[in-house]
């Protein structure tokens, strides 16, 4: 079993929150659609692996974006599991925003993203997508998926605007809230969405 915590959190970058487009889930937070930004200049960033050096930019980053931001330990017991992959956008020396995401048969499942709050709106959660994306292929893993807050517009139209779409409501998904979550996929060809049930599906911790 993964660690408390350990599930879709991603922070928007418009809001505080895990990939945070959920006030505080998925902060993952990403940039919402260029259409949005009243000005937007592109930050190029290089995304990495993550390694340990990294933990303490990445834990500022988190305990800015999320409500209930995961823990040194969380990162360390979910990045310890075989399938979970960390990733950060460095610009200079400085990391500006990451993902942990994890693998599976035919999909990649995003459970943390985020953006440092003073390099929002600039493209970085946008990159990161990038980078996902081009790891979908049309003989193995097809699609992306993630969870996102009923409450968070931010992080709906962010995702959406990067392609991904919302294929069936999760009732009472979150362990400390009654709120329900969005499944929300990306997938690698386009093709008529099934309804899926979620895999190995796990409560997150409310992000």
């Amino acid at each position: 079993m993964p660690p408390p915590g350990c599930g879709a959190l991603i922070k928007d970058e418009t809001t505080t929150g895990r990939v945070s487009y959920d006030p505080r889930r998925l902060s993952e937070q990403g940039e919402p659609p260029m259409a949005m930004t009243e000005s937007f200049t592109r930050l190029d960033v290089h995304i990495r692996w993550m390694i340990r050096r990294d933990m303490e930019q990445v834990l500022d980053i988190e305990q800015t974006a999320f409500e209930f931001p995961w823990s040194e330990e969380d990162f360390v017991a979910c990045l310890r599991r075989r399938n979970c992959i960390g990733m950060v956008a460095e610009r200079g020396d400085r990391v500006v925003g990451f993902m942990i995401y994890e693998l599976h048969k035919t999909r990649l499942h995003l459970l943390n993203f985020a953006v440092a709050r003073d390099t929002r709106r600039r493209g970085v959660g946008s990159q990161m997508v990038e980078k996902l994306v081009a790891k979908l292929s049309s003989q193995r893993r097809t699609r992306l998926s993630l969870e996102v807050r009923e409450t968070n517009l931010d992080a709906q139209l962010f995702f959406k605007g990067s392609g991904f779409r919302a294929t069936s409501v999760l009732r009472d998904f979150y362990d400390d809230s009654p709120e329900d979550a969005y499944l929300m996929q990306y997938y690698h060809r386009a093709a008529e969405i099934e309804f899926l049930p979620v895999e190995d599906s796990i409560h997150r911790m409310a992000g």
